[in-house]
Parts: C-alpha cells; sequence; structure tokens
C-alpha cells in the first residue's frame, strides 16, 4: 500500500480574540466569504466554507489556505499543525 505524506506549504492566518478591533482586521483582509455576525456580547465572525457556514469562536485563527480558501481553526489544532515562518 503506498503511503503519503502532506507537502509543506505556507499559509496566512489572523487570530480573532473575539473583540471588534481584531474582527474588523480580519475582514478587511479576508474576501465575501467571511462575515460579521452579530452574536450576544460580541461581534462574531462566519465563513462560508465548501462545508458550509462555519463560526469563528473568540481564540479560533482565521486561516487563508493555497488556494484563497477561507476557514476557522481552533487553537490547539493550529498549534499541533502550523510554525510561525516570520513575524509581520
Amino acid at each position: 500500500m503506498p503511503t503519503f505524506r502532506t507537502r509543506p506549504v505556507t499559509i496566512e492566518a489572523m487570530y480573532f480574540d473575539g473583540s471588534y478591533r481584531s474582527g474588523k482586521a480580519i475582514l478587511d483582509w479576508a474576501d465575501e466569504t467571511v462575515y460579521r455576525a452579530n452574536l450576544v456580547g460580541f461581534v462574531g465572525l462566519k465563513i462560508k466554507t465548501m462545508e458550509g457556514i462555519m463560526d469563528v469562536s473568540p481564540g479560533d485563527w482565521v486561516i487563508k489556505g493555497v488556494i484563497g480558501e477561507f476557514y476557522p481553526c481552533k487553537p490547539d489544532q493550529f498549534q499541533k499543525k502550523y510554525e510561525l515562518v516570520e513575524e509581520p
């Protein structure tokens, strides 16, 4: 049986801390698939993905993938899969 490994890729990502400021920064960076959702207590974000509409919770990362797609990623999964390449 052949085996495969993931190719190394570089992605862009922004951290959402639940604040208006970080939400606005993500909206300014992302395309129209990421949009604002008014949720109780804070400004939330939602992302239209191929799997459907996904919520971005405080503490999540918003990732821009290799073909320009956006999706949320939980912080524990992000830390296991990605490492910092360079500081902005």
